[in-house]
């Protein structure tokens, strides 16, 4: 397996890191990752090495403000900024597996902006993954707190505050948590306007899922207490027949490094073979 660093800029002059790895051979399809808030695209070396294994590319880019991409901790500036930088790193990875089938996939934060990307958009991507995705939250702000965040959002949406995320609530597996803590390319801020883009962009994803045609690939843990899987659900029954939804009993919130991660790698596999491949 190759491992190779690279950037790309955005149309504003940020310098967006990008890595990708490639199987030996020839892949039969890509997979292109976008993460989750907080964290970077380091911490799926793991997941691409299982790709990799199974003759499928991998290549993830860290979001702005995030890991080795420029941009302030935990910001960034709207919507629009933040699927035009998954454009080009889409382009960038069709550049790099020429001539094959490009899967997008987003966990969490990721799941929310490559959903919103594929309604804008509707690339020619050869389908969708999504994992946890950030459409509703498993703890719903009081609307007083969505008041001040749509205020701040729109005064000062650069404002960052903690994220609150609870890091016991990523993986059954302990070890997951502390890894998440020492690791020094992760953060714990998101702006005023990122928590408004994110919480506005759910509600769009919910109410225009059944404009997404392509295959689409949904998967939940059913004790997420981060993401609900009950946003999960209302997406899939806003959806047509090409939504595919796997609940997890009782997973958390990242399916990738549950225990049982190689049962989810072998449900995703056999998903792309069924419906991609």
């Amino acid at each position: 397996m190759d491992n190779i660093h690279d950037s790309f800029m955005t149309a504003d002059g940020k310098n967006m890191f990008f890595q990708s790895w490639s199987p030996s051979g020839d892949p039969e399809m890509a997979i292109a990752l976008v993460h989750g808030l907080g964290e970077h695209s380091g911490r799926y070396l793991h997941w691409a090495e299982k790709f990799c294994r199974a003759k499928i590319a991998f290549a993830a880019f860290d979001l702005r403000g995030h890991g080795q991409s420029e941009g302030r901790r935990g910001n960034i500036p709207s919507m629009d900024i933040a699927l035009s930088d998954i454009g080009l790193f889409l382009e960038k990875v069709a550049t790099i597996f020429p001539g094959i089938p490009v899967v997008l996939y987003g966990h969490s934060l990721g799941g929310n902006l490559a959903v919103n990307y594929v309604i804008e958009r509707q690339s020619n991507l050869a389908g969708l993954i999504i994992t946890s995705p950030w459409l509703k939250l498993s703890m719903p702000v009081p609307g007083y707190k969505m008041i001040l965040a749509s205020l701040a959002g729109s005064l000062v949406p650069s404002i960052l505050q903690p994220n609150g995320l609870d890091t016991g609530y990523l993986s059954r597996d302990k070890n997951v948590a502390e890894q998440y803590k020492s690791d020094p390319l992760v953060h714990d801020r998101i702006s005023a306007g990122l928590f408004l883009s994110a919480s506005r962009g759910g509600e769009k994803a919910l109410s225009m899922a059944g404009r997404i045609t392509m295959p689409v690939l949904l998967m939940h843990g059913t004790a997420d207490a981060i993401t609900s899987p009950e946003g999960s659900k209302s997406f899939s029954a806003n959806s047509g027949d090409n939504v595919t939804l796997r609940l997890w009993d009782g997973f958390y919130h990242e399916l990738h490094n549950e225990p049982e991660k190689d049962d989810v790698f072998s449900f995703i596999a056999g998903w792309l073979g069924k419906s991609i491949g």
